[in-house]
């Protein structure tokens, strides 16, 4: 799958940065351990948009073991944790940008197509409670664009068994002018081949929302979970004539995850 390619690329570039000759011994040696996944969602054909889709995602993350997790989420794009203290993560983190264009919905037809890409950046994530996680993180878009995007999330958890937990919590999303411009902008081209009105956007935020879900632990090392987001759009997002006039400011999410971790030594 495209997905595991780019999260080998991104592992491997991590291990050369990381590593140190040296002292012939690499910052990874120890007990570690690899999260693989996938999750499938119900969600609008693109950002904006007003029709649903199902899409699938994967999900990869990367820490050291005896380090407890007590919370993970769909939200958490592929991450590896360099600095992992249980109460504190903190290293770099990845997302898979998929493409889009007129293919994708008719409602496209006439802008500039997206092309696929990643978004490389940091994460940091703290436990200020042994119940609420906050988390963040800021990515810069190559090749599908070249903006910044960044997302903040909290969750409140709890465990109804020994097995079963379930959270909830709000979330937010920031970009600048190059990110909204490729996903939102129309300029006067386009405007003349789609037929909407032109639109150039600055930088604001992009949507504010709620998310929840419910996960099972259903062995040691397999997790599987069911979750739903709503997010409402707003600034330059809002305004934009694409969402206004074909699209939608509400935007829906639902799906399902399962995971299985390796532990290893390396």
């Amino acid at each position: 799958m495209t997905g595991r390619l780019g999260v080998g690329v991104f592992v491997a570039g991590a291990l050369l940065i990381l590593s140190s000759p040296s002292q012939g011994q690499s910052w990874f040696s120890g007990d570690w351990s690899l999260t693989l996944g996938a999750a499938g969602m119900l969600m609008p054909e693109y950002e904006g948009d007003n029709t649903y889709r199902f899409y699938v995602q994967p999900l990869v993350s990367f820490g050291r073991q005896g380090t407890e997790r007590r919370f993970t989420s769909r939200n958490d794009n592929i991450s590896i944790g360099l600095i992992d203290t249980g109460d504190f993560r903190f290293g770099p983190t990845g997302k898979l940008v998929f493409g889009r264009d007129e293919s994708d919905s008719n409602d496209l037809r006439g802008l500039d197509p997206i092309r696929f890409g990643v978004e490389i950046g940091a994460f940091a994530e703290v436990y200020p409670t042994d119940w609420v996680r906050l988390r963040g993180e800021v990515r810069r878009g190559i090749r599908a664009h070249d903006g910044v995007i960044a997302e903040i999330v909290a969750d409140a958890f709890t465990d109804l068994t020994d097995t079963v937990q379930v959270s909830a919590g709000p979330r937010l999303s920031w970009a600048n002018d190059h990110y909204f411009d490729a996903y939102y902008g129309v300029s006067a081209r386009e405007s003349a081949a789609s037929g909407l009105p032109e639109y150039h956007p600055g930088s604001g935020v992009r949507s504010v929302g709620i998310g929840g879900a419910i996960k099972w632990d259903v062995t040691d090392t397999v997790e599987t979970s069911v979750f739903a987001e709503y997010n409402r759009l707003t600034g330059p997002a809002a305004d934009s004539s694409l969402v206004r006039e074909r699209g939608s400011k509400n935007q829906f999410l639902f799906g399902v995850s399962a995971t299985y971790r390796f532990d290893f030594s390396l």
